[in-house]
Parts: C-alpha cells; structure tokens; sequence
C-alpha cells in the first residue's frame, strides 16, 4: 500500500504564503520507484473538488488556470515528494488541499491524501 502524507495546511491572513508538503511511503514496491505523477487537488466549501496542480516525472508542470501565477509545483524525485508553494492568498484559497500520486505499470496505481486545510482570513 501507499500512503500520502500532507502537511503545511495552516491559517494565514490574505497576503500570506504557504507551503504544503506530501511525501509518499508505505511497503509498496512502487515507493521504490518515481510516482509519475504528483500533484494537488482541492476542495472548498460547497464545491467540488479540483485540480490544482500537478507534475509529471519528466518535470512537466500543468497549472490550472484560476492559481497560475500564485502556486508554484515542485517535486523531490529521490523522495516521492510533492511541494506546493502559495504566494499572495486570498480568502478564495481557502479549501482543503489533497495530495495525489499516479504510477503507472501494468495499470494506473492512484493515491490520495488525507488532505490538509488551508484558511485565508481577509
């Protein structure tokens, strides 16, 4: 199995900044290998979850459009760990953040996280 640990969710005054961690681990093989995708999702109040972010093993980023500019994707290989850091929030940032990891092998292995909150206050 594999677990996907967040961290760094926290409450911050708009304007502030952020950075949100998720590192993978667990007995699966596949911890042993670079997940090919990482990436983060999120979900705020009475909303669907989203897509927030995500990256690829090849380092290709892919931002959705309603935070490019203000989160930035980043990601350890060695690790399986994925970063996101938020700049300049505002209160519409306000959403649980969940982790999401993706092998693929002889079929698509994805994982979630627990997820982490992150409150912007105006």
């Amino acid at each position: 199995q594999v677990q996907l640990v967040e961290s760094g969710g926290d409450l911050v005054e708009a304007g502030g900044s952020l950075r949100l961690s998720c590192a993978a681990s667990g007995s699966s093989r596949r911890i042993n290998t670079m997940a090919n995708t990482l990436g983060w999702y999120r979900q705020a109040p009475g909303k669907q979850r989203e897509l927030v972010a995500t990256m690829s093993s090849a380092g290709h980023k892919y931002y959705a459009d309603s935070v490019k500019g203000r989160l930035t994707i980043s990601r350890d290989k060695a690790k399986n760990t994925v970063y996101l850091q938020m700049d300049s929030l505002t209160p519409e940032h306000t959403a649980v953040y969940y982790c999401y990891a993706k092998w693929i092998c002889s079929r698509i292995f994805d994982y979630w996280g627990q997820g982490t909150q992150v409150t912007v206050s105006s």
